[in-house]
């Protein structure tokens, strides 16, 4: 991490540019199966099959698209599976969430990289898109139409509709707390977050990588953690 003086506020590298371009090939992919699975999912929506150039193409495309999301979820897994172990703090953090919601942070615990919202959303959309893959391996009738029974296709469609819906949710929930949480897009964005932002939201983790990052030697580092935008 690298903490510099960039005009009058204070820049914390949060991102590197290989974990945004990962988590943004993540996000593309869980919008292409939004759509394309909607076109699939009943016929009121089949119109949007349109956008991918047919049913038979969606068809295909979409199982094709699942295994990017696999692939790309499971290097950004590996990238942050180290900051989203639980912990005590996270418990506490999580029952004070009303604090959180009323701009009332300081009386919460402090947090990591990740707060235990973050943590939950993490974990939760791990297991998500394992079910959904593994159930979508059911339904894909191309190459296992024959491994598994009509039974099981048939409850490997409730299992995967199911699940992408409360996939859809947890995708909900994540887009609207980085637009909530002011400040947060630019971690995604441009990689770096201003001290006062973390300092609000991320104490420990500022505390922990300042330790052990890089000060640019052009700034002289202060000796109070004060919020400053």
């Amino acid at each position: 991490m690298v903490v510099r003086r960039e005009e009058t506020r204070t820049m914390v590298d949060r991102y590197r540019g290989a974990t945004r371009l990962n988590h943004w090939v993540t996000a593309i992919a869980l919008i292409l199966l939004t759509l394309s699975g909607m076109a699939l999912f009943h016929p009121a929506l089949f119109f949007m099959s349109g956008l991918f150039g047919g049913g038979s193409m969606t068809r295909m495309l979409h199982p094709w698209i699942g295994v990017v999301l696999l692939a790309s979820f499971a290097v950004l897994f590996i990238q942050m599976v180290r900051h989203n172990f639980w912990n005590r703090s996270d418990t506490v953090w999580v029952r004070h969430i009303g604090d959180v919601m009323a701009g009332n942070e300081e009386k919460m615990p402090e947090a990591g990289k990740y707060n235990g919202a973050q943590k939950l959303i993490f974990w939760g959309m791990t297991l998500l898109i394992l079910v959904l893959f593994g159930s979508g391996l059911v339904i894909w009738y191309e190459y296992f139409g024959s491994t598994f029974t009509i039974e099981q296709q048939r409850i490997g469609h409730i299992v995967h509709a199911l699940m992408a819906i409360a996939m859809l949710l947890i995708v909900i929930a994540h887009i609207y707390a980085a637009f909530y949480i002011r400040g947060s897009i630019n971690a995604m964005t441009e990689g770096k977050v201003t001290g006062g932002w973390a300092f609000r939201h991320h104490r420990g983790w500022l505390r922990e990588e300042a330790r052990e990052g890089v000060v640019d030697e052009r700034q002289q580092p202060q000796r109070s953690m004060r919020p400053a935008e």
